[in-house]
């Protein structure tokens, strides 16, 4: 079965650039256009909307977008259960996770999941790890590496990994910072202190509520995606932020901050893999999960 012209629709509708798409793809940007165009003909409507400068999904490639994911795992699911009794499977995996994640948790599970299975390729995206969950849920990718929500969706199936605290660190001898910090814990003024947070996710929620119980509001001065650049910014002097402790313990800045015993501490990071449940029935995301 060839399923070339859905995979070329797909990595388009991801990166939306002719150039960046056809590389991924492996072919000219003018093969890349005869296969949309050939799909767009077979289904009568226009999947993209494109001028000499942008290229953006219509409501119909929105549509067709969901389509080709489900068709191209249903692909692979019945493609891998007739491969499964021959211990052949094959085929792509995609993977998101934050970049510290994918040298500490995520090292050790790969290692041994490609001794096990060499023919199945792994896609590995890695970014701010708040959106983790919604980039399984919305299809994005088949495997996450995320913090457990306060809420896990029950479209989620979670499998926990290790645990990892969150920490309020600031700049070792800033002379800036040091008046407000360098004292005892119970006597620094919060809505002095400088933070630098996350954008969003399960981390903010979590300071934000940490403030919110003691009746103060942060004074915010940076708000940053990645955990990395909050270290980075920390270490430098421009406040206090938080990070999970596997961030810091991973940083080459790790000896340029320390770390503040606030009180009350906050709940840590349940650190795991999601995917959805639906797709356990999948012959390679099975055989990941069951690595674990």
């Amino acid at each position: 079965m060839d399923t070339r012209l859905l995979k070329h629709f797909l990595v388009l509708s991801e990166t939306l650039h002719f150039g960046r798409a056809s590389e991924l793809c492996h072919i000219s940007s003018s093969a890349l256009s005869r296969s949309i165009k050939q799909l767009e003909d077979s289904l009568g409507v226009a999947l993209f909307e494109r001028d000499n400068r942008t290229v953006s999904l219509t409501r119909e490639g929105v549509k067709f977008q969901r389509y080709a994911r489900d068709a191209l795992s249903h692909w692979d699911m019945i493609r891998n259960a007739l491969l499964e009794e021959a211990q052949e499977l094959q085929g792509e995996l995609s993977m998101y996770c934050s970049v510290t994640a994918s040298y500490s948790f995520l090292h050790d599970i790969l290692r041994r999941f490609r001794s096990s299975y060499p023919k199945i390729e792994i896609k590995l995206h890695t970014g701010d790890p708040a959106p983790a969950p919604n980039r399984v849920l919305n299809g994005d990718e088949d495997i996450a590496i995320a913090a457990r929500p306060d809420s896990l969706p029950s479209a989620l199936a979670f499998k926990s990994i290790g645990l990892s605290p969150l920490l309020f660190i600031a700049p070792v001898d800033d002379p800036v910072l040091a008046p407000h910090v360098d004292k005892p814990i119970e006597e620094i003024n919060w809505s002095e202190v400088p933070m630098i947070l996350s954008e969003q996710g399960l981390a903010r929620s979590r300071v934000d509520r940490w403030f919110s119980n003691k009746a103060l509001k942060p004074n915010i001065y940076a708000q940053v995606a990645g955990n990395e650049a909050i270290v980075s910014m920390v270490s430098l002097g421009f406040g206090v932020g938080v990070v999970p402790k596997i961030v810091l313990e991973n940083s080459p800045l790790a000896d340029r901050v320390k770390v503040l015993p606030v009180t009350p501490t906050l709940p840590a990071y349940d650190v795991g893999v999601c995917v959805l449940q639906k797709k356990l029935k999948n012959p390679l995301i099975e055989a990941f999960w069951a690595q674990l």
